[in-house]
């Protein structure tokens, strides 16, 4: 099935969209939805339509879960070679075509074209990951503490999984979940958002080359995501929701879930103290305060959303951020030499305007930025604020956008309590020469994460995940990610 173009946008040839396969992907098949909804995905950078996938109803999602249930003991048995194999393929497809994948990615993200392309080789590493990882599972032998018997612990497929990825990295939050799934052996079901489908859908089409059976990776997309979820959740079958995505809807999806007692892996919000020490590199600090505000032009979990400045270094620390946020380019995702991309919606443009104009009417100070420009497209300038003070609403709410507020402290004990002063806990950066200090702040910090001396801290190879109100749960690692999608069978025997 092909997509179908629409005249609106004014870049349908350029892109290529005849060669991207679209529509529900459910036991390896194209097919439309049961109803006749379909769901507009817009351009962030023009407004213009690109394309409309189908709307996904209950009945489609009790075609999903019946493609995940035929496909589920066929590819439990497949020996762990042979699924290792066929991950390394979807590894390398994603590689071969990271061009065409990035593209895509901007194109419905807004995202800039280095940033799709860093997205869609971090993507790819977990395939590559998790299929070593595949034929690693191992169990546990042992001798009961009373000699009466052997302890035996298995490690077997939880079964169906439900996950629901956000449209912040269309890419990399499906094949966090995707890969580790499959390694363990399940079959999944993946509802991608409804703003960024595309890339779900050209990465299933890539799964199918690689090998992946019929039925064991499906794709729906709907606008009802509420009774579409309830519906896969309320099917015995399904063991398994993982979601990345706020913590207001995350709390709804874990009551949903506990009505049949699924497991659930919950990656949820993030409000991430950046702590610039006074011993600090100074250059070194805000280069890393670059990746870590404006990968993705702000809109991560991950983000740098409070920003504390050691009073000693706040003033040159402030000058010299903000000539790099103000020389940063503005500009539609899919050129080359744009660094900041548009927002996703003008409903996210709308928040970012009130989190600035709250925090500037509680004396706060613009050094850059803070206003969004006339125009078509969902696009917001690099902020920098200084002065901000505690109480404003940005302090409490994750920005998820290029805006910067910089807070002035004094003492480690009281960088801390501010750091700490959150339902989040996702994740920390923290700068300093002092490694003694680094790590003592890195353990007294509520988070999950630490990137001490670093501007990034996502790793395929590391488990990724929050505490507080930010999640349950890691994704990646060692062993993390997988076990997430296994369950522990303890088998008692007296041989």
């Amino acid at each position: 099935m092909n997509v179908n173009q629409h005249p609106s946008h004014p870049d349908h040839d350029r892109f290529g969209f005849r060669s991207f396969s679209h529509g529900l992907y459910i036991g390896g098949a194209w097919r439309p939805a049961a109803g006749r909804g379909r769901i507009e995905v817009i351009d962030p950078s023009t407004e213009a339509v690109i394309v409309a996938v189908p709307d996904a109803t209950v009945v489609d999602a009790a075609a999903a879960v019946q493609a995940a249930a035929s496909a589920t003991e066929g590819w439990r048995e497949t020996p762990p070679r042979k699924r290792s194999e066929i991950l390394r393929r979807c590894f390398e497809l994603m590689v071969e075509r990271s061009e065409t994948l990035a593209t895509l990615i901007s194109l419905e993200n807004g995202k800039a074209l280095r940033d799709a392309r860093g997205e869609v080789a971090y993507a790819a590493e977990f395939f590559r990951w998790n299929a070593e990882e595949a034929v690693r599972i191992s169990g546990e032998f042992g001798i009961a503490p009373s000699g009466a018997n052997r302890i035996v612990v298995d490690y077997q497929p939880i079964g169906i999984c439900v996950l629901i990825t956000p449209w912040n990295f269309p890419a990399a939050m499906a094949t966090r979940k995707i890969a580790p799934a499959l390694a363990a052996g399940c079959t999944v079901i993946l509802k991608p958002a409804s703003e960024t489908p595309l890339t779900a859908y050209a990465l299933a089409a890539i799964y199918e080359e690689a090998g992946v059976p019929p039925g064991v990776v499906n794709v729906l997309t709907t606008s009802t995501p509420g009774p579409v979820t309830a519906a896969m959740l309320a099917d015995p079958r399904v063991r398994k929701l993982s979601f990345t995505g706020s913590t207001g809807v995350g709390r709804t999806l874990l009551a949903e879930a506990a009505k049949n007692v699924v497991s659930c892996s919950m990656e949820l919000g993030g409000n991430a103290p950046f702590i610039v020490f006074d011993d600090a590199d100074l250059d070194a600090a805000i280069e890393g305060l670059m990746v870590a505000k404006m990968r993705n032009a702000g809109e991560a979990c991950t983000a740098a959303n409070r920003i504390y400045v050691q009073s000693g270094i706040h003033d040159a620390f402030a000058e010299k951020f903000t000539q790099r946020m103000s020389a940063l380019r503005v500009g539609p995702g899919v050129d080359s030499d744009t660094e900041c991309g548009p927002m996703i919606t003008r409903k996210a443009v709308e928040k970012i305007d009130r989190l600035v104009a709250d925090a500037i009417s509680r004396g706060g100070r613009a050094l850059c930025g803070g206003r969004a420009p006339a125009g078509r497209g969902f696009f917001y300038p690099p902020t920098v604020l200084a002065d901000v003070s505690p109480a404003s609403d940005m302090n409490h709410e994750e920005i998820f956008g290029p805006v910067a507020p910089l807070y002035r402290f004094d003492s480690e004990a009281e960088v801390v309590a501010a750091a700490n002063d959150t339902e989040y806990g996702l994740c920390a950066y923290i700068y300093t020469r002092d490694i003694g200090r680094g790590m003592r702040v890195s353990s007294k910090v509520e988070a999950g994460m630490i990137a001490l001396n670093r501007g990034l801290v996502s790793d395929p190879a590391a488990p990724f995940g929050g505490v507080k109100q930010s999640g349950l749960g890691r994704e990646g690692g060692q062993h993390h990610g997988i076990s997430e999608f296994m369950e522990a069978k303890y088998i008692a025997t007296s041989f």
